[in-house]
């Protein structure tokens, strides 16, 4: 786990940048706070999450694809009688936490793994609170303080908890500059993440690495092709069992990039792009046509250079149990 302390204060700039929808939005936000980053199942995810929980003084706003650590459940029970406690999951997955204080998406999926503690902090990136999610299964969890990313989370909860899913208004604050590292935030579909994604993806010089869950989308897999035969060096690693006949394993590997199947005998799933080895996109957003159009998903794109280069260790990690697959 590393730690990054960021100093700067908060500062709303007034240059504005017109959004997908056409609407005006302050390009840039500097706030203060710090990033924490933790890798499952090498990382104790569980009981960092059940920390993070326990640290609120105020409030809990959690929207989880499900819940089944107990640690976790235990954690949000216990706040409940005291503190404003709300949980947003899946329709499919209400079983395994099924309270007052708890609501579900009407179709689709609710697919995000995120919290807002005390309207100041949040938790996201790829891990469901369950057993596999931080036990077995390969993935990143962020722990971000600031005001300004809370505040997006927050408005997009507030949607969510008032019935509405896959739909609604653009971040608040979708640039956002923590003393010199660059996040930007955004919540699909109504912030289109797969376009989010390419744009990025376009920017790359040297150097594209992947880690994915599930990749169909043929929008993004074309940016790779793209880029692989403008001579940049791309390489991935894919969750074996979701190499499918839709998947763009084939065709990526066809194609000459560097591409293998994990090698974790649950799942890889991360849902990452670590582009010149400097700029990161994390967070529940699979590229595929579901993640892109149809959940409830959100993505971080955070530029920095020491943060980059924890991914990379992690891919390279992941790259190197792969091999059992090949």
């Amino acid at each position: 786990m590393k730690k990054y302390l960021l100093l700067s204060l908060l500062i709303f700039l007034t240059s504005c940048t017109p959004n997908l929808t056409g609407n005006t939005v302050l390009s840039l936000v500097q706030d203060q706070g710090d990033i924490e980053l933790y890798f499952c199942p090498q990382d104790d995810c569980e009981q960092e999450l059940t920390d993070f929980i326990d640290s609120a003084q105020e409030s809990i706003h959690c929207a989880f694809f499900e819940v089944d650590l107990d640690k976790v459940r235990n954690k949000l029970l216990e706040k409940q009688k005291y503190l404003d406690v709300k949980v947003i999951t899946d329709q499919d997955y209400l079983y395994e936490f099924d309270h007052d204080f708890v609501k579900v998406d009407s179709w689709g999926l609710m697919h995000n793994k995120f919290c807002i503690i005390d309207n100041k902090k949040i938790s996201t990136g790829s891990m469901n609170p369950t057993n596999n999610g931080a036990q077995k299964n390969n993935n990143n969890l962020l722990f971000i303080n600031s005001n300004a990313l809370a505040t997006n989370y927050e408005a997009e909860f507030q949607e969510m908890w008032a019935g509405t899913f896959k739909k609604g208004d653009p971040s608040p604050n979708p640039n956002v500059k923590l003393n010199n590292i660059t996040i930007k935030n955004y919540f699909c579909p109504e912030e289109a993440c797969a376009y989010r994604v390419k744009e990025e993806l376009k920017k790359a010089k040297e150097s594209i690495h992947f880690m994915t869950f599930s990749f169909t989308n043929n929008g993004i897999a074309n940016i790779l092709l793209l880029k692989h035969q403008e001579g940049i060096k791309i390489q991935g690693v894919m969750e074996a069992r979701q190499v499918t006949k839709y998947s763009k394993y084939q065709v990526l590997k066809y194609q000459g990039i560097d591409v293998v199947k994990d090698g974790n005998k649950q799942n890889m799933h991360h849902k990452v792009f670590i582009i010149d080895k400097e700029t990161v996109i994390t967070g529940s957003f699979n590229p595929t046509g579901g993640g892109d159009t149809r959940n409830d998903e959100n993505i971080l794109i955070i530029s920095d250079k020491n943060i980059a280069e924890e991914f990379m260790a992690e891919y390279k990690k992941v790259k190197a149990e792969s091999k059992v697959n090949q």
